[in-house]
């Protein structure tokens, strides 16, 4: 070994020594047993197996179980057998040791554990959507036996997304979208709020790092005004709370890069829009145990003693925690200088809850576990993913959708006739609260009382309603209530009846068909069943005997006459006749069929390395699809999907379409840069609004096509009581163009907001 290759071992040796004894220091400070042997052995175990192997950052492997076991402990609070477990989760999968193994050497606890990580291994998706849901479904199963196994998950992930910036840009975009789709809903749902937030910013730092970069600099730049409106807000509030003789302490919470980003997309508006970037949250310790509640009320007196609090931004999260055993009291104060800032009282306590989760507080003692509230909350959300699970998904994104619906939504109280209170989703119906207290009321509801009146199933019920639901025996699921239901258990219970009744309709139409053929001599066959099914329009036997079992066919003796005619009379049957119009929809959309596949043909193919970026040129841009949703131009933050016809279609990174492809076909991600240099014009859509008045529409267009040279492709504006609404398409170059088109329009009078839409 020459003089570098010893210096460069001296220097790993180091860094792994001291990444040890700093997970070791965070562990003996921790109210943990003081297992330190057996963390010890994990550590040696799990350096000596991954011996050799580096990083792509270049560091040795033995770094990342070491920065995921100090997370474990450092900032989720778990113990050694999770500690351990870290230690050696990518021990199974990357070298020659077995489960067994571990078994043998460390216990049968940590083995479990990691083995419940190996067949989660590689992220939540695999190469393909079937193996996606499958392997998530894996990693739900062992959550719900051993809820180490998730948070330890999270963890790895974690570290990843820290270091993600060694991968290349393609990885980047499938991890980060893996991230935001997946991890940070289940952090959030575990009440991890820290380590969500981070997971989000990460994930907005990779998928659209000017943005990012953009926000962060804005968050800076005022950061000096925020801390000084922040100091001129508590001082009164500090008075006061002096008197009350409690212990606390006052914080600044600014809003994180994604939150902020978030809010402008889903409002549509500029940074210097957004009010509630700075919040406040007093934390304390109560003076007694009994006293915390009464304690935050009395600080929340206080607090409104001096400044007046917002009407409809009272938040009373004490009383009834969230699902992830979230409690807090939360208000909005008007300041002295004009500006609401949102209030959070919390005791030391519910901050913990708030920023670790209750997953940390699930102690485990000798394998006997700690029964407290939020160990029952998180029981809840467990049974209702296993309910899940018993039920078969059609699709890995039907399966992942439902899920999801499960993790991530605001929450509201709902009151049942006898006043009792439950949390449900924000958004949901009568029909969702129906299904949440029972299967059977579920599919029998026919509507509900709400506050003592009538309303239909699908009613959106708000925070405060009492709720009562009406039930008939009579009723069915009907297909409709896909439409009415919002909740996971609900959409789960709703799809799952829906197939059952489903196969019910194809075993009678099978019975009916077979009653048929035999009174008509018929033989039934292959054949027989596809002529069928093709002269009522089906695509499929099993559509064509639900439709015959529900009774939308009824078959009689245009079927036989059907049947005995050759090819050609068939099409001109009067069976084909009455859905001409569907036919003709298919004849016409032929020809651009036609003409899109000879233009595919006179353009050469694409030839795509998905490790190297793709850069969209004049000359290359005319063999690539822009995606029809989001409608990508040049200055969007874009990637490429390779769909299975080895076809690029350019999305923009947060499109709706490309955020489910990051999941299910993650693999298939390219990534894509613009080289266009404003030599090509792109449509693209704004909306506007304002207040209407003779000559608007000359003024728009004046600004539009002379002052900015733009041509206008379509305008349509609606004016009513005053107040027009209008959608006007436009050829541009690129985004900067756009922008500037906003700003000029956002100057004319009358004309109060201006966004794009497409």
């Amino acid at each position: 070994m020459d003089d570098e290759a010893i210096r460069k071992a001296q220097e790993d040796e180091e860094m792994i020594s001291t990444a040890y004894s700093r997970l070791i220091e965070t562990y003996l400070a921790s109210p943990h047993r003081k297992k330190v042997d057996l963390i010890s052995r994990a550590f040696n175990f799990a350096k000596q197996a991954h011996k050799g192997v580096r990083r792509l950052s270049g560091e040795p492997y033995i770094m990342h179980p070491l920065a995921v076991a100090q997370i474990v402990c450092g900032e989720i609070g778990l113990g050694s057998t999770s500690i351990c477990a870290a230690l050696l989760h990518d021990v199974v999968e990357d070298t020659d040791y077995t489960v067994e193994d571990l078994t043998n050497i460390f216990g049968e606890k940590i083995a479990q554990i990691v083995d419940g990580l190996t067949k989660i291994s590689g992220g939540i998706f695999g190469d393909k959507a079937s193996a996606q849901a499958e392997s998530f479904k894996k990693l739900l199963l062992t959550m719900s036996d051993d809820i180490r196994v998730i948070l330890i998950k999270i963890s790895d992930r974690l570290h990843n997304m820290r270091t993600l910036g060694s991968q290349p840009p393609h990885k980047q975009y499938k991890i980060a979208g893996e991230t935001l789709y997946i991890y940070a809903p289940l952090a959030h749902r575990l009440g991890l709020n820290l380590i969500k937030e981070e997971l989000e910013d990460f994930s907005f730092k990779y998928e659209h790092p000017e943005a990012y970069e953009q926000i962060c600099k804005q968050l800076d730049h005022i950061r000096p005004h925020l801390d000084d409106a922040f100091r001129t807000f508590i001082l009164p509030i500090r008075e006061k709370l002096d008197r009350l003789g409690l212990n606390y302490d006052i914080k600044a919470r600014i809003k994180r890069p994604y939150s902020v980003w978030s809010k402008m997309q889903n409002k549509g508006v500029k940074f210097e829009e957004i009010y509630d970037i700075l919040a406040v949250r007093i934390i304390f310790d109560p003076h007694s145990p009994e006293s915390e509640i009464n304690d935050c009320f009395q600080i929340y007196a206080a607090c409104t003693s001096i400044y007046k609090a917002h009407p409809d931004r009272f938040r009373d999260w004490l009383s009834n925690p969230k699902s992830n055993g979230y409690q807090a009291l939360h208000t909005t104060l008007m300041s002295k200088q004009g500006r609401w800032i949102e209030l959070q009282i919390r005791s030391r306590r519910m901050d913990d809850m708030a920023e670790r989760g209750f997953a940390a507080h699930w102690k485990y003692k000798e394998g006997e576990k700690d029964t407290s509230a939020s160990e029952t909350e998180l029981e809840k959300w467990l049974s209702t993913i296993k309910e899940i699970l018993d039920d078969p998904q059609p699709s890995a994104m039907d399966f992942l959708s439902t899920i999801k619906l499960n993790l991530y939504s605001s929450e509201i109280l709902v009151i049942t006739p006898k006043g009792e209170f439950k949390t449900m989703p924000a958004g949901c119906t009568a029909l969702d609260f129906a299904f949440s207290i029972h299967t059977v009321i579920g599919t029998h509801c026919m509507g509900a009382k709400v506050n003592h009146q009538l309303v239909p199933i699908s009613y959106k019920l708000k925070s405060g309603d009492q709720v009562e639901i009406l039930t008939s025996n009579a009723l069915r699921v009907e297909p409709s209530w896909r439409n009415f239901v919002t909740t996971a258990k609900a959409k789960n219970k709703v799809e799952t009846i829906l197939r059952r009744q489903r196969r019910e309709q194809q075993k009678k139409g099978e019975e009916m068909l077979e009653q048929w053929c035999a009174d008509n001599e018929l033989e039934l066959n292959s054949q027989l069943l596809d002529r069928l099914a093709m002269y009522h329009l089906l695509e499929t036997r099993e559509e064509f005997y639900a439709s015959l079992g529900a009774g939308n066919i009824v078959l009689g003796e245009e079927d036989l006459q059907a049947l005995r005619s050759d090819k050609d009379k068939r099409s001109r049957s009067q069976g084909w006749t009455r859905y001409l119009p569907f036919y003709k929809r298919k004849r016409d959309a032929e020809p651009e069929k036609e003409k899109a596949h000879k233009d595919e043909q006179e353009q050469p193919a694409l030839v795509i390395d998905r490790k190297k970026p793709l850069y969209l040129s004049e000359e290359n841009i005319g063999r690539v699809s822009m995606c029809e949703v989001c409608n990508p131009i040049p200055g969007d933050e874009v990637l490429g999907y390779l769909d299975n016809q080895n076809r690029v279609i350019v999305h923009k990174r947060n499109c709706s379409v490309a955020n489910r492809l990051k999941n299910v076909d993650g693999n298939k991600i390219l990534a894509v840069f613009w080289d266009t240099h404003k030599q090509m014009s792109f449509a693209a859509t704004l909306h506007m609004e304002g207040i209407d008045r003779v000559g608007i529409i000359k003024s728009l267009t004046d600004v539009i096509t002379e002052q900015l040279n733009v041509n206008v492709h379509q305008l349509s504006i609606a004016a009513r009581e005053g107040i027009f609404q209008g959608d006007i398409e436009l050829g541009v170059h690129d985004t900067e163009d756009l922008e500037v088109i906003i700003s000029n329009l956002r100057k004319i009078d009358g004309i109060e907001e201006v966004k794009r839409v497409m």
